[in-house]
């Protein structure tokens, strides 16, 4: 199989992370949490399923995939550079800053941003890309198990009586409340890239992403060198395989997250136990996306369904931005302030309409130029 039809594959499949990020996005109100009053009670309801439903689905895993095909694409460079006799490793340290860049526009509009964590832990490919691929994996599957998290159990288990207070990134994330619905754009930036960012940054850290990043950007490389998005026996099989076992283990790992809290009386170990959990369980059910995605688009039915999303995600770094812009204006107080009225219902239909907004842009923009209006600008500077 082709390159080119392979990079179909991925481009779809980012797309598809785009667009469910989007729509996570849009019911959170792009960072800040509100429910409005006054809703009957049947829509009450429906915004409580809806935001369930949408939380299960992709709550963790959009991300999750995104990081998983970000160590893919850097594959996909160090390999084409390699073939030309060329190391691309100080390339990709500042393609990483000028990441950092756009991340640094995106968390004016929207302080979740994930571009600039990328930028940072992205750094943590470059000391691997040229080890063996077995020694690649022992480290992406030790900062998979979360061994930071497991010496905070080792800990609660030694001192049962210790008191854990609460994470560090609520008290930023509460300060949000001062300047999002208040009608100042400059005041939105700046508590966006000040406190806002500081509560990204804990946050993150909280709740083991920094650790299941890092592994799936190590995934995602040697995911490349192992061909496994290449339409071939051996790639079907593996994709088979995978989701098999991610089923398998999902569905005891998704158990265990809703009764540990009764499971284990000690709130010391109880805590760190149920991040080490959740992250287990959001990889598992990333994987049964991702391989179900891709084993859905090499057949003739969904090929053509699935491959609507191939254009959203062939400029995703451009849609990502785009929606943190659109997203802001349309929910905080600057803009349109309707976070006041909208709950998950009303916000998800906005969001599919944005969804199919950015479609329809990718698509026509996508007719005329080789790349994103952003990713042009990236890849011009990567090369400067």
């Amino acid at each position: 199989m082709s390159e080119i039809k392979r990079l179909h594959v991925v481009d779809a499949l980012r797309g598809f992370a785009i667009v469910s990020i989007m729509l996570l996005h849009n019911i959170e109100h792009f960072d800040f949490y509100y429910s409005p009053q006054g809703l009957p009670a049947w829509m009450t309801l429906l915004d409580k399923h809806i935001w369930d439903t949408l939380f299960f689905l992709f709550g963790g895993k959009s991300y999750a995939i995104f990081s998983l095909l970000f160590g893919l694409t850097f594959f996909i460079q160090n390999d084409n550079q390699s073939r030309k006799g060329k190391d691309f490793r100080p390339r990709f340290a500042w393609r990483l800053i000028l990441l950092l860049l756009f991340g640094v526009l995106n968390s004016a509009f929207y302080q979740g941003d994930i571009l600039s964590i990328y930028a940072i832990l992205g750094f943590a490919l470059i000391p691997v890309a040229r080890l063996a691929t077995p020694w690649v994996l022992v480290i992406a599957i030790v900062l998979l198990v979360q061994p930071f998290e497991w010496y905070r159990v080792a800990e609660g288990v030694l001192h049962p009586a210790a008191t854990i207070p609460d994470p560090a990134s609520w008290a930023y994330f509460g300060k949000a409340s001062e300047y999002i619905p208040a009608d100042s754009l400059w005041n939105t930036i700046v508590g966006n890239l000040t406190n806002g960012k500081t509560a990204v940054l804990l946050w993150t850290w909280e709740v083991g992403r920094v650790f299941q990043t890092i592994s799936l950007f190590m995934l995602g490389m040697l995911a490349g060198r192992k061909a496994l998005f290449d339409d071939t026996n051996v790639s079907r099989k593996f994709w088979v395989n995978a989701l098999v076992i991610a089923v398998i283990l999902f569905i005891p790992l998704n158990i265990c997250k809703g009764h540990i809290a009764e499971w284990v009386r000690n709130a010391a170990v109880e805590k760190p136990l149920l991040t080490i959990v959740n992250s287990w369980s959001n990889m598992a059910f990333m994987v049964i996306l991702v391989s179900g995605f891709i084993l859905l688009y090499r057949t003739k039915v969904f090929n053509t369904t699935l491959n609507v999303f191939s254009s959203i995600g062939r400029m995703s770094l451009s849609n990502y931005i785009i929606q943190s812009i659109l997203g802001s204006f349309i929910y905080y107080g600057f803009g349109l302030a309707m976070y006041q009225y909208t709950g998950a219902t009303y916000s998800l239909l906005i969001g599919l309409f944005l969804a199919i907004l950015q479609g329809v842009f990718s698509t026509w923009w996508m007719r005329k130029h080789k790349q994103g209006p952003l990713e042009t600008i990236w890849h011009k500077l990567t090369w400067i």
